[in-house]
């Protein structure tokens, strides 16, 4: 099995030094759902929620997946037996945005791009970190926000406000490796 947290590392390494990902995609055959899954659970390890955000010192860690069962497989395998600041991890498959209460972080698969505004506006500055893959995420209200580029790479951009209303904390390391966005417009930092 694959270390996970290792891959992760080292692609971050190899954004950061300017090579870019391209030998992580040739050297290693990861699909693509795997690549994110991978990134979404190494994430938490950047990000700091506020003291509120869990019942006690002992309260797991919450993984939302919603629309995509597939993603949550794959997501299951490589969380599992894992931890996250040292809390268990409970991954939950949601069918509707009224199930989200108590997730830490929430992947909306592209198969939810319908009602897209309106499950960010439910998970709105609840202190989840709303992960998509959907063009106009982060415009919509989400913090991380997936890019498959023209020749298959994962990347991924952070709107650091989003964040911040959510009352999270990014470290700046996962900054550096990715495109941060700021509103086009001050409305649009509601």
């Amino acid at each position: 099995m694959v270390n996970w947290r290792c891959h992760f590392l080292w692609v971050v390494l190899l954004v950061a030094s300017g090579t870019g990902c391209p030998a992580a995609a040739e050297t290693v055959p990861f699909r693509e759902a795997e690549v994110k899954a991978a990134f979404l659970f190494n994430f938490a390890q950047f990000i700091e929620w506020p003291p509120q955000s869990f019942s006690n010192a002992a309260a797991p860690f919450v993984i939302g997946v919603l629309g995509d069962e597939a993603f949550g497989h794959i997501l299951n395998q490589i969380v599992q037996g894992e931890t996250i600041r040292g809390r268990p991890i409970i991954l939950k498959s949601h069918k509707r945005a009224d199930e989200l209460a108590g997730c830490h972080i929430l992947f909306i698969s592209r198969a939810e791009q319908a009602r897209l505004a309106q499950i960010l506006t439910t998970a709105g500055n609840s202190g989840v970190l709303t992960i998509g893959e959907t063009e106009q995420f982060t415009r919509l209200g989400g913090i991380i926000n997936f890019i498959t580029t023209h020749d298959n790479k994962v990347r991924f951009e952070i709107h650091l406000a989003n964040a911040t209303r959510a009352g999270l904390k990014i470290d700046a390391k996962l900054l550096k490796v990715a495109q941060v966005v700021s509103p086009a417009h001050p409305a649009e930092d509601r």
